[in-house]
């Protein structure tokens, strides 16, 4: 049947506009219920992540609810003396995903009692995302010794995307992704980094641990890691390749009040090993994705998630008044 505006309720076409059109009614509505949990203030390095608080209330409703570092780290030592089932329940759940051989058990704990600690913080807030400063101060001997980064993995699986760097738009995009996909998989929140040494229609998208472990290619073995970039090595990254498949690629960001939503689709090609947690991304024209990234208010951050819904993201755009999509 030829594609048309009306049709019969049990044509193809049908059921296809009607699954658009409750992704789109979705991700709409946890847009504009989103209300992000800011984990301590960006690193001082980041001036990339600065962003209009106020515009972002103001224009569309998000919200941002505060916990300092202190805080966050004394909820974490709490439960690393209370022991709750929670965090029994949090542990069981790290070293049944992946080899903890490389990291001490006292280091295991604290991560579990983190990932218990921002999760709670959520539920208490009302908070459907969180951004986190990721380094320097919890990784610091007076902080908690650890890097943050597989467990931000682990909240994603739950549902709940944390971004890195306190990267507060990065939180909206994962969020818009997040529904969009219907969390059919996880999103991985990652840099875009450096194009592929044979393939300049490929590019990495990496983050030094981050991507949850349900990604993992099956192939892979799943290993927590040591941060290999910052001098002290703290344990607390993830280390494995995800899997492959067709992914949409968004960034939510904006300048000057111009608010746009970048959205493109490809898919995964074989490239190089590298550290942490990545994912080699093969589009049509990658020369033209990099423009439009540059050109426009995008930084280097954005999410992506293994399913097809550009189509989604650029309809849901026509119902958040002051945000245009650009897609490639």
């Amino acid at each position: 049947m030829r594609r048309c505006e009306n049709s019969w309720v049990d044509a193809p076409v049908f059921t296809q506009g009607y699954r658009k059109f409750v992704s789109v009614c979705r991700t709409v509505r946890a847009f504009r219920r989103l209300r992000i949990l800011q984990l301590g203030p960006r690193p001082d390095g980041f001036w990339s992540v600065i962003c209009n608080e106020s515009e972002l209330l103001e224009r569309f409703g998000v919200q941002t609810f505060p916990v300092s570092l202190v805080d966050l780290i004394d909820r974490v030592k709490d439960l690393l003396r209370t022991k709750p089932h929670s965090f029994q329940m949090a542990v069981q759940r790290i070293i049944g995903q992946m080899d903890v051989s490389g990291c001490d058990e006292a280091d295991v704990e604290k991560l579990a009692a983190l990932y218990v600690a921002i999760r709670s913080l959520c539920e208490e807030h009302g908070c459907t995302a969180a951004a986190i400063q990721c380094w320097n101060a919890l990784q610091s001997e007076s902080g908690l010794g650890i890097m943050p980064c597989m467990v931000n993995g682990l909240l994603i699986e739950d549902g709940i995307p944390v971004t890195c760097e306190t990267d507060l738009h990065g939180a909206v995009t994962a969020i818009l992704l997040q529904e969009a996909a219907d969390r059919c998989s996880p999103i991985f929140f990652s840099d875009l980094t450096v194009r592929h040494p044979t393939n300049d229609n490929a590019e990495l998208l990496w983050h030094c641990g981050n991507f949850s472990p349900s990604l993992a290619d099956p192939t892979e073995e799943k290993s927590l890691g040591r941060h290999f970039i910052f001098p002290s090595h703290k344990c607390g990254t993830g280390e494995w390749k995800i899997r492959g498949g067709e992914v949409t690629v968004c960034r939510f960001d904006g300048d000057h009040g111009d608010y746009r939503l970048f959205i493109g689709e490809g898919h995964s090609a074989e490239g190089p090993r590298t550290r942490g947690t990545y994912f080699w991304l093969e589009v049509d024209n990658w020369p033209k994705w990099e423009r439009a990234l540059v050109e426009g208010p995008y930084i280097h951050h954005c999410a992506a998630v293994h399913a097809k819904v550009a189509d989604v993201l650029e309809e849901t755009c026509k119902y958040i008044p002051g945000l245009h999509s650009e897609r490639m």
